[in-house]
């Protein structure tokens, strides 16, 4: 009767826990199905924010080129005398090439008709374009940047239109236009691969297609679109792989999603398509296999109560070991910190801090990540605002928080974000995503329109903002500032006498000559034809004084086939002066140098 018994509650316990198994085979399945779908969805976003990212990058850099070049005073004078030379550009647009992501470049000047004055791809010009481009149009009438994403009979492209003012007078505008391709190829540093579509209405309107690549009716703008693709999206049909109702698909071994491309006046102009091979995608879901082979052990030996009490704490043991295995498996640096020190780190952490092979080991040096950050403005410090680094992050969790850290002689570029995890203890989660390689390019980006191609130095955008910098710094600070204008005397006569090339070599010796004889923290612009700028912070008028006479004796006797003198006009920033009298003053002490004879200071 007792076995009966036994083997009874055996057959029962039996009977429930493969009821229960079952039950659970089914729910980790569903559980797996629906976290394998949070993952391509989070997956689908990120691929849009990098793209978009990188579309706006492309944007600003490309009007920060406009902008430059429409500030060209020798281009002004070239409108004015309705005459610019046909490869005015020939060496930008080379230097562009070779040194950035712009390998394919276009410019086009316009009078303030629109009629073409110049276009970089072509002799052709003189005819009226106000017809024909409704962007040109509102860039004219609202004497405004427009950028934005447009059509034409070339191609589907980037353009970046600015206004050319001569002294607030509009003389017309200058267009800057630009491929997809750099975007499509950066993309691939994510495992992504594009094809970038341009829609049938615009199809319709191209004459001379610049890829030459169709499908459909649809005009493909990038060369650098995998064959396989292609052939893929014909065989299925761009309708077939673009569902507005879907944020991404799944087929062909890709994770593929999708944007609308939109123009200057907001209309549809085409689809931006994104594919990225299901094998480069992490899916921690696959992992759940785990949990069919605990399960099969609970089904084997939770014949008794003890058994499957051990089996229990087996299972929420091996569970927490796999959520670590999760953690590690992230390639973002993630910390479990408090306000005194880190309590747990992933494996990523190491690959950065490699002299370190355990936690331990770094807080016998450092008891804070933090003292590895760089100060630097426009990156989170110790403190930030009085408060905590931690604190400002969990305040500021929408806004998109960078740090700069210094490993050994490397630096890296984070974006970091906090949240809480335990509101009592005051235990944070804290997750490091490495931006070096976006930051590096924008930086560089940022160096190329600010540097004078020929000298090397500062151009006239860099003078004007490092000169609204530290006016800002002087007036925070109560320190001094002084400016000193300078030009090359009877400079044409160089040209004439020795040729355009040794007039160049002129300005990039004595520019050479000056960068050696300034301090690391003066600011050495060239803003004209032979025109320069220094700014010199944290100094007097007394001390400029001395500096100018330096620079003036130095260049006077410095040994060179073509000897020149260099006239000098010097004053000090008065509190609360704008930039513009500050200009005025300087350049007044210039012109009275010049006035009294050249190769003399004259303090204003």
């Amino acid at each position: 009767m007792k076995n009966y018994k036994f083997y009874f509650l055996a057959t029962i316990i039996i009977i429930a826990t493969l009821g229960v198994s079952l039950f659970y085979f089914d729910y980790i399945e569903k559980k797996k199905e629906s976290h394998q779908k949070e993952i391509y969805l989070s997956e689908s976003l990120k691929m849009k924010k990098s793209v978009l990212e990188l579309i706006e990058t492309k944007e600003k850099a490309t009007v920060a080129i406009a902008l430059s070049l429409a500030k060209d005073s020798a281009l002004i004078g070239y409108i004015l005398e309705e005459k610019i030379p046909p490869y005015y550009y020939k060496n930008i647009i080379a230097a562009y090439k070779k040194n950035t992501h712009y390998k394919n470049i276009w410019i086009q000047i316009l009078d303030k008709d629109l009629n073409s004055l110049y276009r970089s791809w072509s002799p052709q010009k003189s005819d009226n374009l106000f017809s024909r481009r409704k962007d040109l149009v509102t860039a004219l009438k609202g004497e405004k940047v427009v950028i934005g994403i447009s059509s034409g009979k070339y191609d589907l492209s980037m353009r970046a239109i600015v206004p050319i003012f001569n002294n607030d007078k509009l003389l017309g505008l200058l267009e800057v236009t630009s491929h997809f391709n750099s975007i499509a190829e950066q993309m691939k540093h994510f495992n992504i691969n594009s094809i970038i579509l341009l829609d049938v209405n615009n199809t319709k309107k191209l004459e001379k297609p610049f890829t030459k690549l169709f499908i459909e009716n649809h005009y493909v703008a990038n060369f650098n679109a995998p064959k396989e693709l292609l052939g893929y999206l014909k065989e299925k049909g761009v309708s077939n792989c673009i569902d507005s109702n879907e944020p991404y698909k799944i087929e062909h071994g890709y994770l593929i999603t999708w944007f609308k491309l939109e123009c200057v006046h907001k209309k549809d102009i085409g689809d931006y398509l994104m594919f990225k091979k299901l094998s480069n995608i992490s899916s921690v879901g696959v992992e759940f296999v785990f949990f069919r082979q605990l399960t099969f052990g609970v089904v084997l030996v939770v014949c008794i109560v003890l058994i499957v009490l051990v089996v229990m704490f087996y299972y929420i043991r091996k569970q927490k070991l796999y959520y670590k295995d999760i953690i590690d498996a992230s390639s973002d640096i993630i910390l479990v910190n408090n306000r005194k020190k880190i309590v747990d780190v992933n494996n990523a952490f190491f690959q950065y801090f490699k002299s370190f092979s355990t936690l331990q080991e770094f807080q016998e040096d450092h008891n804070c990540i933090c003292n590895f950050f760089e100060k630097e403005d426009g990156y989170i410090q110790k403190r930030m605002d009085g408060v905590h680094w931690i604190d400002f992050l969990l305040l500021h969790k929408n806004e998109n928080s960078i740090v700069k850290i210094k490993i050994n002689s490397d630096k890296y570029y984070f974006k970091v974000s906090a949240s809480i995890i335990m509101n009592s203890s005051y235990i944070y989660s804290i997750v490091f995503s490495d931006i070096t390689k976006q930051e590096n390019y924008k930086r560089s980006l940022e160096r190329l329109t600010t540097t004078d191609p020929l000298t090397g130095i500062g151009n006239r955008r860099y003078y004007e903002q490092k000169l609204e910098d530290e006016i800002l710094r002087a007036n925070r600070y109560h320190h001094a500032l002084s400016l000193i204008m300078f030009d090359i005397d009877f400079f044409k006569k160089v040209n004439d006498t020795y040729g355009h090339d040794a007039g160049d070599t002129v300005l990039k010796e004595y520019s050479a000559l000056i960068s050696s004889l300034i301090r690391n923290e003066d600011i050495f612009c060239r803003i004209g034809g032979e025109e320069f700028m220094l700014i010199l912070p944290d100094t007097d008028l007394n001390a400029s004084g001395i500096i100018a006479e330096k620079l003036r004796k130095a260049v006077a006797s410095f040994d060179s086939k073509v000897q020149i003198t260099m006239s000098f006009g010097l004053v000090q920033y008065s509190k609360d002066e704008k930039t513009h009298s500050l200009y005025t003053r300087v350049d007044k002490a210039l012109y009275e140098a010049k006035n009294l004879g050249r190769n003399r200071v004259v303090v204003g």
